[in-house]
């Protein structure tokens, strides 16, 4: 069968089963991710991916583990939070939504027991089809990190740029997908936060493409940054990935007409098309509609996916599965398939 024009993905995440948090045992995990592989593949999603459950923390529910998983193993960052941590951290700018730091960096950051090509192989063992891999990027860890070893935050996210290369350099999915949740409303940190990121880009070279998933957030289903999509043009040009993976369907389409002329055209354009922060389920004409508004505005052929705003962990499993559904048969419907 012949590849779709505009194919189907998930930004990630999807609800953690209730009987793997009474019983978080390896082989529960093994078999939760099974049921997350044949959900989105029942579903008819073009390319799949795990779920991220192995992440989850249940003191950290908000962020689904995309933080403290990633930071907490690395070497050269205590997360033992003391009182003065946190309120140091509290003075920071721009991390109101968290209560302290993830960590405090005392010494040169490295992989530590991060152990990413471990997750990969074994998600990659449980499925045949086209599978995504994800993680979180260098600029939304530093900013949650109180750093007492780099002369800036930008060396701080270059350094951890440069943990992750090492992680993603042993692995070779269909789509390797970096997620920044911050730079959204920071885009005066573009250069640096491009820089550290691209350092993954880079080493990935066994991912058959690579993915760059960029939101407002979705911290208990709220948005967290303010900003516009026009400010960060420079940044996602700067990218070097294939793709981009962007929020769209609970904020609206206008912004699309910064990227008809502004964004390389080499660049595909994933389209948010299904609102995580609703329980109602978008019905196939619906999606198809948002399709179509945003294929006109942006020009023929520069959507090449389509997908949920950002990840699902938030829903219940059931709203989850039924958008899923319906996401595949909008686009099928646009396509005229």
């Amino acid at each position: 069968m012949s590849q779709p024009s505009i194919r189907t993905t998930v930004v990630g995440s999807y609800p953690v089963p209730e009987w793997l948090v009474a019983s978080p045992s390896q082989q529960a995990l093994i078999d939760a991710t099974r049921v997350v592989f044949q959900t989105q593949e029942q579903a008819g999603i073009d390319v799949i991916a795990d779920g991220e459950l192995y992440r989850f923390d249940v003191n950290h529910p908000d962020t689904n583990g995309m933080i403290e998983y990633f930071t907490r193993p690395m070497s050269g960052i205590r997360s033992q939070i003391t009182r003065r941590d946190i309120a140091d951290f509290a003075r920071q700018q721009g991390m109101g939504f968290r209560a302290e730091p993830a960590g405090v960096v005392e010494a040169p950051v490295g992989e530590g027991t991060l152990n990413l090509p471990r997750d990969y192989r074994r998600a990659r063992s449980l499925t045949n089809h086209p599978l995504k891999f994800t993680m979180t990027g260098p600029h939304m860890l530093a900013k949650t990190l109180m750093d007492h070893h780099y002369p800036s935050r930008a060396d701080l996210a270059m350094a951890i740029g440069a943990a992750l290369a090492q992680q993603v350099a042993d692995i070779d999915p269909d789509v390797l997908q970096v997620d920044e949740a911050n730079i959204t409303g920071h885009p005066h940190e573009s250069d640096w936060a491009a820089a550290s990121i691209n350092l993954i880009l880079d080493a990935s070279t066994k991912a058959r493409e690579r993915g760059v998933h960029m939101c407002f957030g979705n911290y208990g289903g709220q948005s967290i940054q303010r900003g516009t999509w026009a400010k960060l043009i420079g940044y996602l040009n700067a990218l070097h990935c294939d793709h981009v993976v962007l929020e769209f369907a609970f904020r609206g389409y206008d912004e699309l007409a910064h990227f008809r002329d502004g964004l390389r055209p080499e660049i595909g354009l994933g389209i948010g098309v299904i609102d995580v922060k609703v329980n109602t389920v978008e019905g196939p004409e619906e999606v198809a509609r948002r399709i179509e508004t945003a294929a006109r505005i942006v020009g023929e052929g520069r959507v090449t996916w389509v997908h949920p705003d950002c990840g699902f962990w938030m829903n219940k499993r059931s709203i989850a599965d039924r958008k899923m559904i319906n996401l595949v048969k909008g686009r099928d419907l646009f396509l005229g398939r």
